[in-house]
């Protein structure tokens, strides 16, 4: 069992949350260009309620991307400022993992390919397989993670649910799918309290990091615009 406090700032959302024993308490606001200034006395104000001090964390989570240039870089500074105040190894967790696993918790289904608006007509995409298995969450990469034109992509061969903004090109995505999705969460933000799961699940088995070396997954690169292409298939 463990302490986990994450954060999120990678999309127009702010959220922390704590993870205690299994117990999560989270607070989340939509806050477009806030997240400098709410971030921190947010983190003050859930360390408060829980009656808890950054010492008395076992690791700090937060949602290193994909998302938005500038919310990454928020939440990776500041959470490296207090993991290296505070001496706490810091857990990495994909916002695309944390949409999957926050949309099975709304309805039960495995499947979801996770997308966030990637704006100039390009989405951040993941494919991911959730399951709960005695309490326990298990998460499985099934598509890479990539930045792509969603009509860049080819038809896949697995049926999957939709979640995250990037759905805005649901037509699109779904010809991809052999059958309609059920569910097509569209309005779904990452959320600092799955990024408290997964992080205390990542912990558990030992994948955490120095604070020198938590850094963002951008897929895409801010100058060159480089893209990774999509591979599909299970690791």
């Amino acid at each position: 069992m463990s302490i986990i406090l994450a954060l999120d700032t990678s999309t127009p959302a702010c959220s922390v949350a704590l993870n205690i024993n299994g117990v999560v308490l989270e607070d989340f606001r939509m806050a477009p260009r806030m997240h400098n200034d709410l971030i921190l006395p947010m983190v003050d104000q859930i360390l408060n309620q829980a009656g808890l001090q950054l010492s008395d964390l076992d690791a700090i989570a937060f949602g290193c991307g994909p998302g938005s240039f500038t919310g990454l870089r928020i939440s990776a500074g500041v959470v490296q400022g207090l993991a290296f105040g505070a001496d706490l190894p810091v857990v990495p967790v994909s916002t695309l993992a944390a949409l999957s696993l926050e949309a099975f918790q709304k309805t039960g289904q495995q499947n979801w390919l996770a997308a966030l608006d990637a704006r100039m007509g390009e989405i951040y995409l993941g494919g991911y397989r959730v399951t709960k298995d005695d309490g326990q969450y298990e998460i499985d990469s099934l598509i890479d993670e990539c930045v792509v034109k969603p009509g860049a992509l080819s038809v896949l061969p697995e049926s999957y649910n939709g979640v995250g903004s990037g759905w805005c090109y649901a037509d699109t995505l779904s010809a991809l799918l052999p059958e309609k999705p059920a569910h097509i969460l569209v309005d779904c933000a990452p959320r600092a309290a799955c990024i408290a799961e997964l992080g205390a699940l990542s912990f558990a088995k030992g994948h955490s990091v120095s604070a020198y070396v938590a850094i963002p997954t951008y897929l895409r690169d801010e100058i060159s615009w480089e893209k990774q292409a999509p591979r599909v298939g299970k690791r």
